[in-house]
């Protein structure tokens, strides 16, 4: 089995900054709204802030959690959460499933195996069902901040295109999501050698311009992006 690698601690604090951008949250989680089903598992849910919203959109939603300290976190969140089921998992995973969907953002990239993972995600999900994933995008945005948090790799639509094939899945739909944010992590990470933690570069971007980064990329979709959307079918 894979292990996420990287610093634990480091990746709690960028997980808890980011849960301020909440403009950026609800973005992502409209994407995959329309993919979910009546019964999605979340393959890494953090510190629940995407699980809470997509399971106001379903019936039953089942939230997972790798690192044993997080998941102990998670289940304490959730606990009064009739509608959410927490369990632990760990990816490349032997059992199967039979839920709607899996959906799983920015977690591809901190495992080695990663068409391993891949495969392992649709085999949780029923024929016909879907596997939802955001991850990083382009290597050459790769710097320490990724190191600190153990990413492993970042992706093109390529890369995650064929990583997705390779494990069995048909691609229905793929694209590049948050341009913007891509110069901005560029600049911050590498040049400024800063983390994607919560303060004041977060909240401007979060509040200013991230909207307007989304209205624009409803009605054209970039050619490049801070992070990849994809959405795949389980054969069936």
């Amino acid at each position: 089995m894979a292990e996420i690698t990287g610093d634990q601690r480091v990746q709690s604090e960028v997980l808890e900054g980011l849960a301020t951008a909440v403009n950026h949250r609800r973005w992502f989680v409209e994407l995959a709204v329309p993919h979910l089903g009546d019964d999605p598992i979340e393959i890494g849910s953090g510190l629940g802030d995407y699980a809470l919203e997509w399971a106001r959109h379903v019936p039953r939603f089942t939230a997972t959690e790798a690192d044993p300290d997080r998941l102990i976190l998670l289940k304490e969140r959730l606990v009064d959460e009739p509608t959410i089921e927490v369990r632990e998992m760990l990816l490349p995973h032997p059992g199967g499933g039979d839920y709607s969907a899996a959906v799983s953002y920015n977690v591809l990239e901190h495992i080695e195996d990663h068409v391993g993972a891949l495969r392992s995600m649709k085999d949780l999900v029923r024929p016909g069902g879907a596997v939802i994933i955001i991850v990083p995008a382009f290597q050459f945005a790769m710097g320490p901040a990724d190191i600190a948090t153990g990413h492993v790799r970042r992706y093109t639509k390529k890369t995650l295109g064929d990583a997705m094939t390779s494990a069995g899945l048909r691609v229905e739909t793929m694209h590049y999501a948050n341009a913007l944010g891509l110069i901005g992590y560029f600049m911050a990470t590498k040049v400024f050698r800063l983390m994607p933690k919560e303060g004041p570069m977060v909240k401007v971007y979060d509040t200013l311009v991230l909207p307007a980064t989304k209205a624009a990329e409803q009605l054209v979709r970039p050619p490049f992006g801070q992070s990849v959307f994809a959405v795949a079918r389980v054969p069936g």
